[in-house]
């Protein structure tokens, strides 16, 4: 079944994320999935770039198109013209890719501000002017394409405020939702209390949310995250039962589960980061009991 058609179905649907392989063949990528293969409605390739090389994610949506699987390619329009915008989706179209996620701006940390709102109305007028023509089967100079372009659309949003939302999110939500966005993807999920607060605080204007939910195998790495993406991020109490865990896997598999049984009454799915770590990516669902 397809991403959309899941959504639509009301589906508690589940997807995941990889990294365009830069130094390893992609089809060992491909084997370590194959192991969760229809256990999954979408897998996301967001664009990568590390020290000037750059990973050919539409590429890697193809390869996994042929693998069988639902892949979703992952954007931003901050750094982009409406042409290259443009480009990069024609491309994505004709490869075959149906599903896309895009983030009009990278994740806020200070709330609202006339510079963000700027920022946000310039980059989501970018994007629905693009995919305004797509659909009607033109490029944005009025030029014929060779078919009408109508992706599964989904769009970042920061789930981190809790009940103290800023109103440029709600306002940036109502706009995504004009745009046409099939779903709403959150930021990381580790307190699902705080986020049953966000959810009862914002309005999702009928639009599906899907929680991002972070597999943590050990507290380092917990750390990690805390010290280079957002302090706080990953909660003391699951930091120290990872340390204090004699196995490390088995404790990582019960918060992971714990968070996603939390989540199935509140919202319509879960994404999965897996950090690197596909090949236990099933062990993972089993003990959620997803598919």
């Amino acid at each position: 079944m397809k991403l959309k058609e899941a959504l639509k179905k009301g589906r508690f649907v589940v997807t995941s994320e990889v990294q365009t392989p830069i130094d390893e063949d992609p089809q060992a990528l491909i084997k370590r999935l194959e192991l969760v293969r229809g256990r999954v409605d979408g897998v996301t390739v967001p664009e990568l770039e590390i020290e000037g090389i750059v990973g050919d994610s539409i590429k890697m949506c193809d390869l996994l198109k042929k693998n069988r699987f639902q892949s979703i390619y992952q954007t931003t329009t901050r750094d982009k013209s409406r042409p290259q915008l443009q480009k990069d989706l024609i491309t994505a179209h004709d490869t075959g890719v149906e599903n896309l996620l895009v983030f009009t701006e990278d994740y806020r940390i200070t709330g609202d501000s006339l510079q963000e709102m700027m920022f946000f109305h310039v980059d989501s007028g970018k994007l629905a002017s693009v995919l305004e023509h797509m659909r009607e089967g033109q490029t944005i100079e009025g030029k014929e394409l060779p078919s009408k372009a109508n992706f599964t659309l989904g769009s970042g949003v920061e789930s981190g405020w809790g009940k103290n939302v800023p109103e440029l999110e709600m306002k940036e939500m109502e706009e995504m939702t004009k745009i046409g966005t099939g779903y709403f993807l959150t930021t990381p999920v580790f307190d699902v209390a705080h986020f049953e607060k966000f959810l009862k605080q914002v309005n999702t204007f009928g639009v599906p949310v899907i929680a991002e939910v972070m597999i943590i195998r050990t507290a380092g790495m917990a750390q990690f995250l805390n010290r280079h993406f957002k302090s706080g991020l990953v909660p003391d109490w699951m930091i120290k039962k990872l340390a204090s865990a004699p196995d490390k896997q088995k404790a990582s598999i019960e918060l992971f589960a714990d968070t996603v049984k939390g989540l199935k009454d509140l919202c319509q799915g879960v994404h999965i980061i897996t950090i690197g770590g596909e090949e236990k990516l099933r062990l993972y669902l089993d003990a959620a009991k997803l598919k």
